[in-house]
Order: C-alpha cells, then structure tokens, then sequence
C-alpha cells in the first residue's frame, strides 16, 4: 500500500492569492485543473510536487513531461531544497530513454522520490511489474488535452486506479480549446483520467483579476503601426484568395459540418488540420481540386504570417519557392498549378510583392524609343522596410532617455536591461541585423543617388545596408537558381530529340486523314507556347538588367569598411577583447517559448520589455511576474500592425479561450456525477460467468475459467492503441520483447499487425517476408493483421483512378510530388505493375499460402476480432514466446521435439517443405511424417510404395510415386 501522506510544513513560492487557493484545493482535492495560458502553471506544479518531496518516503510518478519541462522542474525543484534545506528532499530523477536498463529502473522505483517517466516506459513497467502500483503515493498527469481513451495515459491511469485506491492523481492543462469539442468533452476527459471534479481558472475569474489588476500591475504601452500601402494590397490580396478558396470548399463539400469554417478560422494555426480531420472519413471520394485547396490553405497562411515578418526581399524570395513548388519539371507539359494562383489577387500579390523590392525607372530617351523592340526599362532598386522597424528603433531611443531620466532606485529590484520578445528565431537573426547596423548611415556620394525620391528607400536609412545586402544575395541566388533549370531543361531537350530521331520523321507529322483545328484562327505554334497560367508567370527580368541592378547596389564604402572590420579582426589576444557586459548595457532579444519565458523574465528581471508581436500568454506572465515582484518596475511596448491578420488572430485567439472557458463552465454546472466502471472490482461469480464458453454445440461441455484471458504484445506495439483496448476489454497484457510476431494470443496463434503506413513500407523492402517466413516456422497458425484507421478513408481497389491511388499514398506518408510517390502511384493504380500493393500481397499469400489476414477497420473491432480468437484456446507461454527465434532448443514436458506444437517446422529448411506441399498425395499431416521420417527430398523421391506405406499410407504412397517415376517426355 502506498504510505500515508504526511504533511511537514514547506516553505512555497506562490505570492499570489489565486496560486495558493489552487494549491490548498490540490491538496484535498483529486481533480483535473484547467488553466488560462501564462498564469504559471509549471509554477504551480513544482510547488505541489516540492510539498511531496519535502515530505519523504513518496513516490510521486509525473507523467507527460517533455524534456524541457523536466529540466524545468528539476532546476525548481533544486532552488526550493536550497531554500528549504529539507532533509527527506532528493529532487527530481527522469527515465525517459530505453537505456535505462530494467535493474536501473527498478533500484529507482525502489529509492522513491519525485519520478518522471515517459509513458511508454511507465505502461510496460507497470504491466510487467517492475513498479508495483501500490507502492505509488500518486500521480501527477501533464498537459491532459492530449489524453484520449485510447491514450497511452489513459492506459496508465486504469492500470494505477485498479489497484491503487488511495493514491492522489491530479491532472493539469492550460489549453481550454481541446476540451470543448465533440459531446461532452468535460465529462469523457475526467472519465479517460478517472477523475470526478474539474477546476477551471480563466483570466476573468474573480481571484486571478484581483490578483493580477492590482497596484502592481505593470505599464503597458501599445502602439499600433500602419502597414504601408504595398503591405495592405498584398494583404487584400491573399485574404481573398482564402476567402475564395473557403468558399470553393464549402460549395463542394456539403453535408459536412461547416460552422468552423469562416475566414477568421483560417488566421489560425490548426485551420487546415481541422478541415483535414473532418475530411478524412471521405477522404477518397473528395475531388482532386478539394485536397489541392486544403493543401493550398497552408500556404497562404504562411504567406500572409511571412508578409508581417519577412523583409520585403526575403518575402519575394518565399514567393518564388512557392511558384517554383508548384511549376512543371523542365521539359515537361503537366501542369500541377494550384487554383488560388489563377485568381487575379494572385497576379496583384506578386506584382506588389516585387515592386516593394525593385522596378523600373524609364528614362526620357528610353520612353521616346518606346516602341523599339529592344527596349529594356533600367532596373532600381525600392527596397522598403517594414514598419515596425522604424518604430523600434523610436522605441529604443526613447527608452535610452526614459533610463538616462530616470535611473533605477537603489532598491529596485529589476535591471536596466531590454528584452525585445519575438515570434521565431527567423524574426530575432532579422532585429539583431537590424539594431546591429540601424545607426550607421550610407554616404551621400554613395551609389544609387537618385533623383526621383518617390519610389525609393530615403538615403541614408538605417535599414538600407541591410536591405542592399540581402538583394545582392537574392539576385545572385535567382540567377543561380535560372542557370540550374537551364541546365536540366537543355538536358530534357537532347533526351527528347535523340528519342524523336528513332522514329524517323513521319513522327513529326500530324497523321493522315486528321485535321488540326486552331480555335480564332491563330497560328499553331503561338498557341502551343502559350504559357497556361499567365497570372503565375510574371514578368521575368532580361540578364542585362539583372546586371545592371546588381551593380547599382555594390557594396558602399561604409559596407567595405564594416566587412574589413571583421576580416581584420586581430584575435591574437582574445583576452584583452572580451569582457562581461553589465546587464544595464544589455539588449536581448529572445522568441516566445511558451513557459520556458517565465525564466528568461525571472533570470534577466528586464525594466523595459518590447512585444514585437502580440501574445496573450506572454503579455499574463509579465502580468503574474509583475505582480509577483514588489520591487520590479516593468515597461512594456506591445506593437502590433493596425487593421492586419496579426491584430485579428490575436485578439481571435483571447475570444477563442473565452468562449472555451465559458463552456467549460455551463458543462461543469450541468454535468453529471462522473461514474468510472472498474471491471477489477466486479463480483467474482460475475466474472466467472462472463468467462463461459457457451458456443461450444453438440452437448459438450462447458469449458470456463475464472481467469482472465492473457495476450503476450511485444514492448513496441505500445505506441498503438490495441494494448490499451485488449486492457480495456479484460485481458490480461503481458509485454515481452518479443522476436517473432507482434501478439501471441495462443501456443498456436501468432499475429503480425501491420498498420497501412508501415504495411507498404514492409512490402516495398521485403521486410513483410521474413516476417512471414519466421512466423510460419515457428507457429502452426500464422496471422497478418491489417489494421485500418476508424478515422481515415482509405481504398484497395485495384481499378481505382489516377486521382484515388495519389490518395491513397499521400493519405498515408507518400508526397505528392517525388519520384518515390510517382513511382508509387503508378504500382498503385496500375493492377499489371507487379509493384503494386495489391499484387505484392498476392505474392505474399502465394508464397506463404498458410499466412492468414485478417483485415480490421479500427483498433476497436481488433480487440473484439481477438477475444473471438482466444475463445476455448489455451493460454500463451511468456518464457517460450520469448525464447522463439532466439535459436534455442525448445521441447515439450515429455522432451519430445514434437510437443511442442508447430515447432517442427522450425529446425527443417521452407523451400523443401513448398516443394513436397506441391506433390500429389501429401497432405498437412502427411507432410509432417515426412519431414520427421526422411533426410531430403532425394531420398523420398526414390523411395516405394512399401517403404512410403508405413509413413504416409498406402494410397498416398501410390500418388507420390507415381508422381516421381512419370516420365517427362513424350512416348
């Protein structure tokens, strides 16, 4: 039984009222707690588990925990025993790697202590054993959206709770959106936990706004920039790309759930995935154009994140690979373009997107020969910034007087030092640039001294370098990148010729009796070059004024000079160079990183903060973090672009938790008194009853056992859902690491499951063979399970369309494009390619003809298809289910080979056997006295009817010589 809990008094850190009300809940109470992002939560769980540690002789396993989060809560954990000085405290210990051996595991479920444990590790310990159950105090689940009924969570909870009674198990989230879907998510979520109560704390509850809304609250500046003109069409543009591609969506798809789908959906990460998920069921019956658009989602999301965050150069770059994904290879005619880019919005988004980073500047003598055909307006440069980072840079200076104003107080405790929050890494190497290179200024006498002012970047801007350098690189890069499709198309072209040469030259002409039709009467070879979506295909720059652009924007004087800094650089005495900086002279600039911030905020203790784009949970940990701290002065600059998609997906994102956390508290108050079945505590004459065999006719007897049936899985299958379900339905799970098949659920019955993705994976390398192979030498009855998910289409047909086979691969794993897929897609809906899966699973049964499938559409109807198996069947030997392919000796009690059953054929060679199956007269059980009774198939092949008699009888015996003594030849 695990100890009784003990209660010392532990010194904690939660300042906050709202913290410690939680934390005398969690105490008593066992429940799930469910709480608005950035309130600290990780700050809540290391005290909880501090108040365990600090109480001795526990053994409190945490379950979920990433890698970052142990670390987290390892280094807490350390800094309260620092503080505390308690002596029963040993912190935390992680097993989260197979190279923690079974006597390692064991010694430190022995110790006790604070234990977090991945949970495929945890599932099998406990299954095996190794960790009893009853000797943990309790179990602390992390990030419980993610736990569903198939779980491997799930599965560790009803192990825990069907012979651990009195352990505490508590439950954390600070995602409210996963609980509010389907019907009543609340209520399924504490039954998959085995937990009767939920605790809700949004940001709106009454404790929190007290506890964050007080004197102390920090100062928050917003400052709303203006996108530019070119920003704002570009992003007009693409959000009527998304709206017309939703629309395309909802037009061809009806009968589907469409509430979620609205223009503000699609701003959201998870747009696509959830269109995708509700798709899937049909998968195979949508049209091409559906899945191209639902891929093509994706894309426009990220050009419209990329628009807010890329420099206008880097943008142009993001839209060419975009353009260049979707274009033909060289020298070919198909076309896979998707059909957002044939909209007219396309053609704005990439002529405004490149006229942000050059254009044309027309001359008077150039536009007098305007008519002339070798025309070529000079290129020059635009270069424009984005906006925000000449507010940044207004923002920096203003803070470097507010601090040279206002000096920090001797009894502050914060330090001067700035903190820029970004998005990505992407965004921080692109500020560091800038900040690195915003004071110096380019010389009057510079190059690129132009007239017209209008159009071009004002000389001398701070992030002018920056932008020169990066067009440098991209034009350099685009005229590489034309040089290499050049090469390959120049290389298509000799193949095609050299082929169209071995067919002579009445291949080049239109057959006879056949007449060509030009549609408007235009000549055939303008119409065959036309190119098929001229709103793709933008206007592409002649060499020459590539060149010309390029020398525009070489390197200035104030570039050379910074670059010879650099090279020049004399590290001889590293020493004398490198110096500590104090933290006032410091400006860092870090991306969001979830509650990995509530470190960087309580290690650096910034006094001005700058949000270079919006985040609500970032924006309630400097909340929680100021509130905290009496002596910390907190300033924070929130910047965001007006009217854009980052503005409306933030403030979508607070009312998508609001909502969330609203119905979490109408389910709560009108949610029943969650009931958990456990099947464990049963009547035991029940039980028994539910083992009769009733189907066994004829009048025989009834076979039953008050034991529960046993299935022997491999350690490996426990990334599925099957183990937990065989748990589920009152079986016995018995984890082994095993060598032939997957479940042994019989002396006789081996099954191989294999789910579609690694089912062709297995056929394509072979590696479904040698399964076959050992299972058939080792069992009498060897099973291939091929098991389908409930929640996605999928099609066999072996006459299914072009469209349905690049489903059925992209379904599961397989690209679109490659020439793997290609190749695949062609087995696939090809029924003579004998690469085919269908015809490589007819050659699997055909060159196994005793491998039995089993085809299954869920791990549901799987864990029903074995308990049919296992019906008045002998239970699996876990020692011998080992031990089989191990190549050890393995007999029966009596010592004879033959008691044990179907190991005769593992000791004789396959081939022979296939070979004496084909002859006429050899049945099952007569192949079986042969192989025991004979050397080879020579000797049998030369043996007589009174020799074979004894062995096989003597009909058989007269077939099987007949068959080998039949001349070959005709008489």
């Amino acid at each position: 039984m695990p100890p009784e809990r003990t209660t010392v008094p532990v010194k904690l850190s939660l300042p906050l009222q709202y913290q410690q009300e939680i934390f005398t809940e969690l105490r008593s109470e066992d429940e799930l707690v469910i709480l608005a992002r950035g309130l600290g939560l990780l700050h809540l769980i290391t005290n909880l588990l501090h108040f365990y540690d600090a109480a001795g002789n526990n053994l409190v396993l945490v379950v979920g925990a990433d890698d970052r989060e142990n670390e987290w809560i390892g280094e807490a954990l350390a800094e309260h025993y620092a503080t505390s000085k308690s002596p029963l405290a040993r912190g935390l210990k992680v097993i989260n790697t197979e190279k923690a051996t079974v006597p390692m595991r064991e010694r430190i479920y022995a110790e006790g202590g604070i234990l977090s444990v991945t949970s495929r590790i945890l599932v099998v310990d406990l299954l095996s054993k190794l960790l009893d159950p009853e000797k943990v105090t309790g179990m602390i689940i992390l990030h419980a959206e993610k736990v569903m009924a198939t779980s491997l969570e799930a599965f560790i909870t009803r192990i825990y709770r069907q012979t651990n009674k009195r352990g505490f198990l508590k439950a954390f989230s600070d995602s409210p959106e996963p609980f509010t879907t389907g019907f009543a998510p609340l209520s399924n979520m504490l039954r998959n936990l085995f937990l009767r109560k939920a605790s809700l704390w949004p940001r709106f509850h009454v404790s929190v706004a007290e506890a964050l809304e007080g004197n102390r609250k920090a100062e928050v500046i917003e400052l709303e920039v203006p996108m530019s003109n070119k920003m704002r069409e570009i992003q007009n543009a693409v959000l009527e790309c998304v709206e017309l591609s939703i629309a395309e969506l909802r037009k061809s798809n009806t009968g589907l759930d469409m509430e979620e789908w609205t223009l503000d959906s699609a701003l959201h990460k998870n747009f696509d995935v959830s269109i995708r998920r509700q798709l899937d069921p049909i998968w195979h019956r949508v049209t091409y154009r559906t899945r191209q658009i639902v891929s093509d989602l994706t894309d426009l999301r990220g050009i419209l994140h990329a628009l807010l965050t890329y420099d206008a150069v880097s943008f142009m770059k993001y839209l060419d690979t975009i353009v260049s994904a979707h274009s033909p290879p060289p020298g070919s005619n198909k076309h896979n373009y998707s059909p957002w880019l044939f909209l007219d919005a396309a053609h704005v988004l990439f002529q405004t997107a490149k006229s942000r980073v050059y254009q044309g500047k027309m001359t008077d003598e150039m536009s007098r020969s305007w008519s002339s055909t070798n025309f070529s307006a000079e290129l020059k440069p635009v270069l424009e910034p984005l906006p925000k980072w000449e507010v940044l840079g207004e923002v920096l200076e203003e803070i470097e007087q507010d601090s040279y104003l206002n000096p920090m107080n001797p009894n502050e405790d914060s330090n001067g030092t700035i903190l820029i929050m970004c998005g990505d890494q992407r965004t921080c190497r692109q500020l560091r640039e800038y900040v690195a290179t915003m004071h110096a200024k380019v010389s009057s006498g510079s190059n690129g001294a132009d007239e017209n002012k209008d159009n071009l970047v004002e000389e001398g801007s701070s992030s002018e370098l920056m932008m020169r350098r990066r067009l440098r690189d991209y034009l350099n890069w685009k005229r590489s990148l034309s040089n290499v499709n050049k090469n390959l198309s120049q290389s298509e072209e000799v193949t095609k010729t050299a082929e169209a040469a071995k067919f002579g030259q009445r291949q080049a002409r239109p057959p006879p009796n056949k007449r060509r039709r030009v549609r408007g009467g235009g000549a055939v070879n303008s119409a065959s070059s036309r190119v098929p979506d001229s709103s793709v295909q933008t206007h592409v720059e002649l060499p020459t004024q590539v060149i010309s652009l390029l020398e525009e924007i070489q390197p200035t004087e104030v570039e050379e000079v910074q670059k010879e800094e650099i090279v020049v650089d004399d590290l001889e005495d590293a020493e004398d160079f490198y110096e500590l900086y104090e933290m006032n002279d410091l400006v860092m600039i870090h991306p969001y990183d979830g509650d990995m911030d509530e470190h960087i905020l309580e290690e650096v203790r910034p006094r001005y903060i700058i949000m270079y784009e919006p985040d609500a949970a970032f924006i309630r940990r400097v909340e929680v973090y100021r509130s905290s701290h009496v002596g910390r002065i907190v300033k924070v600059y929130f910047l965001s672009y007006e009217g854009s998609v980052e503005e409306q997906r933030y403030l979508s994102a607070v009312r998508r938790e609001k909502d969330s956390f609203s119905k979490l508290i109408k389910e709560k108050g009108n949610m029943a008194v969650t009931l958990t079945h456990d099947k464990s505590s049963a009547d035991p004459q029940e039980q028994f009853l539910r083992t009769v065999n009733t189907r066994i006719a004829g009048g025989g007897r009834l076979a039953a056992t008050a034991a529960p049936p046993r299935v022997i899985v491999d350690v490996r299958e426990f990334r599925s859902a099957l183990p937990s379900l065989l748990h589920g339905n009152n079986m016995i799970v018995i984890p082994c690491q095993l060598t032939v098949g997957d479940y042994i659920l019989t002396p006789d019955i081996c099954v191989e499951r294999k789910s579609i993705r690694d089912l062709i994976a297995s056929l394509r390398n072979g590696r479904l063979y040698n399964q076959a192979e050992t299972m058939i030498q080792h069992y009498k009855t060897p099973l291939l399970l091929i098991e389908f998910d409930q929640n996605k289409s999928f099609t066999f047909d072996a006459f299914a369309t072009i469209s349905t086979g690049t489903t059925f691969l992209t379904d599961y794993g397989f690209s679109s494009t490659g020439q793997a897929t290609s190749s695949s897609t062609s087995a696939h809906t090809n029924p003579s390619n004998p690469k085919s899966a269908q015809h490589l699973i007819v050659l699997l049964t055909l060159a196994f003809p005793r491998l039995k499938i089993i085809w299954s559409s869920s791990p549901y109807q799987t864990a029903e298809i074995f308990a049919e198996l296992k019906k008045n069947a002998a239970e699996p030997d876990p020692l011998r289910a080992v031990q089989i392919g191990l190549d050890m000796d393995i007999t029966g009690p009596s010592g004879d080979l033959m008691a044990a059953t179907g190991i005769e054929h593992r000791i004789f060679n396959q081939l022979p056997q296939d070979m004496l199956r084909a002859v006429p007269g050899v049945t099952p059980k007569a192949l079986d006295r042969l192989i025991l009774e004979t050397e080879n198939l020579h000797e049998i092949a030369n043996m007589s009817v009174e020799q074979l008699d004894p062995i096989v009888g003597k009909e058989a015996a007269r077939k099987i010589v007949a068959f080998f003594r039949k001349s070959v030849f005709d008489d």
